[in-house]
């Protein structure tokens, strides 16, 4: 698969977080505090937030139910904040919040990625003091796990099919794998940093962002330039017998000999993002962006192939990346420090221009 640049979108401050809606929304939050939505292919604003007061770290939205409205959840320092999808009013804040949380232990404990339940029940957060949580949405009810990451949590997400299960991680070079329920870590794996190569160290292991795609594949990308794929977890056919793999009591996508790493960047690999079951996209903090085809070979081992790479054009720096199955968008920094998003088109066999 192959993109071509469609648009530039120049905002205040640099990007901090950006998300699409279940209707393909672009959400563009900053580190002003600021969220601004756009109806792409069209680079107008359509609406926005004012200051929320502190960098806006991360965006989700719950799925759209028969008896209650979409809703646009975002975090900003240690609150979170809840804004209706749908309203007449062009420029909002947080007096227009239909809920407001402080969820972080205290003002230093800033939120970091939010991800939300499948079923739409539950939230979850990971924030800078290194705790993982979840808040119940109906209630606001929030809790935490019983254990906790040794530094920032930077990453959480739900696993697929799987309501009960969460997986966090850390910059102590830890994915630690949830039972929401007990609270209780289920597996975990601990990261060490490869052997220097020719007496070059390059930075640890922080886990930098965790992705997982539709059938329970991982990927998480590191400060070191790599990524795990993690495949005990993944829902397959077994061809020997016809059908699916067994399902397992629990989710096995932290089993070592079952993944195996992936240098894909000389630098901080700031995100992933699964654009399916099988298309792995990853950018660096430096915008060196790929594609991978994740495959099996006759034996079932993991194979991953690179599809298409190419290099962001305006961004200095990149600190967030979104996907749907028609756009590839990747947002941080100019070199004037001003906010910037990069709107790639997948176009097929069209080449980038550069």
């Amino acid at each position: 698969m192959t993109y071509a640049p469609h648009a530039t979108i120049q905002v205040p401050s640099a990007v901090s977080a950006l998300s699409f809606s279940p209707q393909e929304v672009l959400c563009v939050g900053s580190d002003d505090g600021s969220v601004r939505w756009y109806n792409l292919p069209s680079t107008k604003v359509s609406r926005a937030i004012k200051s929320l007061g502190d960098e806006i770290s991360s965006i989700v939205w719950s799925q759209p139910k028969k008896d209650h409205p979409t809703s646009v959840w975002v975090a900003s320092g240690p609150k979170l904040f809840a804004f209706p999808a749908e309203t007449q009013k062009m420029i909002v804040s947080a007096a227009d919040a239909s809920c407001s949380l402080l969820v972080g232990e205290d003002d230093e404990d800033v939120l970091n990625e939010l991800s939300i339940s499948e079923n739409g029940r539950l939230l979850a957060f990971g924030s800078d003091s290194g705790s993982v949580g979840t808040i119940e949405i109906p209630t606001q009810k929030v809790s935490r796990m019983r254990a906790s990451h040794t530094t920032v949590c930077g990453s959480v997400k739900f696993i697929p099919d799987r309501p009960s299960e969460l997986l966090s991680g850390g910059y102590d070079s830890a994915l630690l794998h949830f039972d929401i329920g007990q609270g209780n870590i289920l597996s975990r794996l601990d990261i060490s940093a490869p052997p220097p190569t020719q007496g070059v160290s390059l930075s640890p292991p922080f886990v930098l962002s965790v992705s997982i795609s539709p059938l329970g594949l991982l990927a998480a990308s590191t400060a070191d330039g790599r990524v795990w794929l993690g495949g005990g977890g993944e829902k397959r056919p077994n061809s020997s017998q016809g059908n699916k793999k067994k399902r397992s009591r629990k989710w096995e996508g932290l089993k070592e000999d079952e993944g195996f790493w992936m240098q894909v960047a000389d630098g901080p690999v700031v995100s992933t993002v699964f654009r399916d079951a099988e298309r792995l996209v990853t950018c660096s903090l430096l915008g060196a962006i790929a594609e991978y085809k994740i495959s099996r070979n006759p034996e079932g081992t993991l194979q991953p192939e690179k599809t298409w790479s190419s290099s962001t054009l305006h961004l200095e720096k990149v600190d967030a990346m979104a996907a749907t199955q028609a756009w590839l968008v990747v947002g941080g920094f100019a070199k004037d420090g001003k906010g910037v998003v990069e709107v790639w088109r997948d176009e097929g066999n069209v080449q980038p221009v550069t």
